[in-house]
């Protein structure tokens, strides 16, 4: 398989080789765990992609979200947050979701708060194109965002040692790490929101090009949708794939901590979203509009 960069990541090229119609897809997606689970088998090779060529580029969330608002590629795993900014040029993907059930990413900082308490505090957050910092904002909206990129991994806590930050929003295996380094929980966004609503939290996406063309955008969701099915049936290989890499951090490659973050953000709801997490997405829209963080109504429209 060719492997690319960022230069690479054009828009969809269509070219003939003998008889054949070779089509590029663009992809863009993070270094997190359930990301490389999910386009493993792409990367691989281990499927067949139906006549079609993919390019991969990894970046971190906020500036995936910004890669989708300027349309700069044909799929993107996305933060739900940033969707309506991108509705009129991508369709949400049935597959590749990141859903929280009564889990999501947590505030912790490093002495007892309690969520009323981050009013007119600093805190680090992933991207202002956030679900969570969306979601963070229905719960805390008088806390002050300071965007802390989660590339690299370990930025987020030395700001919080440091004193840049006086807690902190953890998303990723981020969650996963924050008892380890002495740090306290403040809320958990998933909790919080399965008991406002009683509805799982979506967190991030997959989105296509709209561009593509019908036709095309059924052939590249019938490819997505069995790379997760091989990475879900072929789960303990992929564990060892992805500890294999290097993704900044010692810690990252724990199979154990891997094993942990994939059973709560790869698994049944990303092969498939589920209707609850279809519902939650509207309703989650429904609380931002209400709260003044969006204007407008969203329409929320499903590729294949």
């Amino acid at each position: 398989m060719r492997s690319y960069d960022a230069a690479d990541m054009t828009a969809s090229s269509t070219s003939h080789i003998g008889t054949h119609i070779c089509t590029d897809i663009s992809l863009a997606y993070s270094v997190d765990a359930d990301d490389a689970f999910m386009f493993h088998a792409l990367r691989a090779g281990a499927i067949e992609a139906s006549g079609l060529t993919f390019s991969h580029r990894r970046e971190h969330t906020a500036a995936l979200n910004q890669l989708a608002i300027e349309g700069d590629a044909d799929v993107v795993a996305v933060s739900l947050g940033v969707y309506p900014a991108i509705a009129a040029n991508y369709q949400l993907l049935p597959h590749g979701a990141s859903v929280g059930r009564g889990y999501g990413p947590v505030v912790v900082a490093p002495r007892a708060l309690a969520p009323a308490d981050l009013a007119g505090l600093r805190v680090g957050i992933p991207g202002l194109t956030t679900t969570a910092w969306m979601v963070l904002r229905l719960i805390a909206p008088a806390a002050i965002g300071v965007e802390i990129p989660i590339a690299p991994f370990g930025r987020i806590f030395e700001a919080l040692a440091a004193g840049e930050v006086d807690a902190a929003l953890l998303i990723h295996e981020g969650r996963l790490l924050y008892p380890a380094r002495g740090l306290a929980l403040v809320v958990d966004l998933g909790e919080f929101w399965l008991a406002k609503t009683g509805l799982p939290l979506p967190l991030g996406v997959n989105v296509i090009r709209r561009a593509l063309g019908a036709p095309l955008i059924a052939r590249v969701s019938a490819v997505l949708r069995a790379s997760i099915a091989w990475a879900l049936a072929n789960r303990p290989e992929l564990i060892a794939a992805i500890a294999a890499e290097d993704r900044g951090d010692k810690a990252l490659s724990d199979k154990q901590l891997i094993d942990n973050y994939l059973n709560l953000y790869a698994n049944q709801d990303t092969a498939a979203m589920a209707d609850d997490a279809r519902r939650a997405i509207g309703v989650l829209f429904s609380e931002a509009r209400a709260a003044g963080l969006l204007t407008a109504e969203t329409a929320i429209d499903w590729a294949p």
